[in-house]
Formats: structure tokens, C-alpha cells, sequence
């Protein structure tokens, strides 16, 4: 119960948090004629603000010490770049839910069967509203691949954003079925991650100006890297991962590096990209989460 509880607390105000910005990054890029697209984004971006709320809320008595140090939920440059972003695309963004949880404290005491309740309730409505959300964005997918809709995301974000909520679900749905999240495949965790941490140096080598030649190699260089830590993974089962554990965390950590002096660099203007200040913000927390999947 203590686990179901708390893993399942941990999960959303991690992953409740990245889907109502990929929401607020798809309403960002869509076009005027695509109204009915922004609407339908800003209603999702509404549902998981409401839910992240709730998951808030009640956070102090289930949040784990890990989760909260690990900067996965909020960075110290989250709440201005919420602002930053606010005032750049016009979406309004709920910035009392980063506040909150700003505010989030480990108090030891977890009454388990009091949530367990709550908890289900909100597990149940996550995984009916993720139903919802990864319909839209393979709706969106299928536009922009049959050259119906132009979008300023590309077409590989939008996979990258969906294969990243279908994860959600897959947790949620094992924490209904076996009311924990058992250790996985290591392998399969490795090349989920590293195939997100590598789309992450690839988008921003793309959404940087032209002019940034540097910070370009930088991230062309980190794909690489992570391109050649999937293949090595392909390579290898659970008992010979040790060392590849090792030379990800060491990437992983300089990656981390990376992103935030790129989360400084964008929220104050110095460097010159189309990388919505949250965006940046957003692929920082999710290495800190990746980081901490690796302490595990």
C-alpha cells in the first residue's frame, strides 16, 4: 500500500507536470487555422493543471525525499520561465500550482489506506484523460504527416511526446494492476531514456540559431553520444549492463550541465534560439529525472 501510495504520488507530480507542457508547447505551434487544435491543446493543458493540483495538494504526506531533491518536479528557473512563456505565446499558465510546489515537504507520515482512495481516483481519471491526450497527438501526428497541417513542432517531437505519455499510462497502468512499479528491464529503461535524451540534443541543435555554431557541435555531440550508448545497449542484456550504468550516468550528468547553463542562457536572452524558456526548462527536469531513475 505504502508503495502504490507513494509511487503513484511521486509519478504525477512528475509526469502530471511534462504533459501540460507538451500541451502548452502543441497550442504554441499550432496555426490560426488550426483553432479548433489550440483549443482542444488548451483544454488538455487545463485537465492536467487541475489534476497536478489535486496530486499537490496532498503531496506532503507521500512525496519521496528522492523525488523532491532530485529537481525533477521544479528547477529554481521554473516559475520565471512560466512567466517568460506566458507573456511570449499568450497561453496562460497556472504558475500557483509551481508555488505549491516550491513549498513541498517530506513529513514522514503517510496514513496509506486514508489515500489509497483518493489516489485511485486520480490514477483512474489520469489514465482516461492520457487516453484522450496521446488520441489528440496521434491525430496531430497523422495531419501533419499527410501534409494537412503545418506545425512549428516537428514531426519527431510529436512521436517524442507521445511515446513519453504512453510511459505514463504503462506506469499507471501496472500500479492499478499490481499496485507497484516493480523493477523493469534495465535494458529497456536505458533505451527509452537515452532515446529521449538523445531527441532532446537533436531538437535543440535544431531550434538553435543558425549563428550559435558552438552551442550546435555541443548538442550534435551529446546525439552522438547517446546514439552510440543505444547502440552499445542493443548489444548487451541485464547482466552486462554495469558498465554502460556507469558511462551513462557520466554523460548523463554532463548533459544535465549542458541544459541548464542552455535554461539560464534562454531565460536571460543571451543565447539566440526559437526555445521557448519552459521548453528548456522542461528537458532539464526530465535529465534530472533520468539521473535520479540511474541512482536507483
Amino acid at each position: 500500500m505504502e508503495q502504490y501510495v507513494g509511487a503513484s504520488v511521486d509519478l504525477h507530480l512528475f509526469f502530471l507536470r511534462i504533459m501540460k507542457e507538451h500541451a502548452i508547447f502543441m497550442e504554441a505551434a499550432f496555426q490560426r487555422k488550426d483553432s479548433s487544435f489550440i483549443r482542444m491543446a488548451d483544454s488538455y493543458k487545463t485537465e492536467f493543471e487541475r489534476l497536478l493540483l489535486e496530486v499537490v495538494k496532498i503531496g506532503n504526506r507521500a512525496v519521496s525525499r528522492d523525488v523532491l531533491e532530485s529537481q525533477e518536479i521544479v528547477t529554481p528557473y521554473t516559475l520565471k520561465v512560466e512567466e517568460q512563456t506566458q507573456n511570449l505565446t499568450g497561453i496562460s499558465i497556472n504558475r500557483n500550482i509551481t508555488l505549491l510546489e516550491q513549498k513541498l515537504r517530506v513529513n514522514g507520515i503517510c496514513h496509506e489506506q486514508e489515500l489509497k482512495g483518493p489516489i485511485q481516483r486520480l490514477n483512474k481519471r489520469a489514465i482516461e484523460l492520457l487516453d484522450g491526450f496521446i488520441g489528440f497527438k496521434e491525430k496531430v501526428l497523422k495531419e501533419v504527416e499527410e501534409c494537412r497541417m503545418y506545425t512549428a513542432n516537428y514531426p519527431l517531437l510529436l512521436k517524442h511526446i507521445i511515446r513519453e505519455a504512453k510511459l505514463y499510462r504503462e506506469c499507471l497502468m501496472a500500479l492499478e494492476t499490481k499496485g507497484c512499479l516493480c523493477m523493469e528491464d534495465r535494458k529497456e529503461k536505458y533505451l527509452f531514456w537515452n532515446q529521449i535524451m538523445m531527441e532532446h540534443a537533436l531538437f535543440i541543435r535544431g531550434f538553435l540559431d543558425p549563428e550559435e555554431n558552438e552551442l550546435i557541435e555541443t548538442a550534435d555531440g551529446f546525439a552522438k553520444d547517446y546514439a552510440a550508448l543505444l547502440e552499445e545497449a542493443r548489444e548487451k542484456n541485464d547482466c552486462t549492463m554495469d558498465g554502460l550504468l556507469m558511462k551513462t550516468k557520466e554523460l548523463t550528468w554532463k548533459y544535465r550541465e549542458f541544459k541548464t547553463a542552455g535554461t539560464e542562457g534562454i531565460s536571460s536572452c543571451e543565447i539566440s534560439s526559437i526555445i521557448l524558456p519552459l521548453l528548456a526548462d522542461h528537458v532539464l527536469r526530465e535529465a534530472n529525472h533520468y539521473l535520479r531513475l540511474l541512482e536507483e
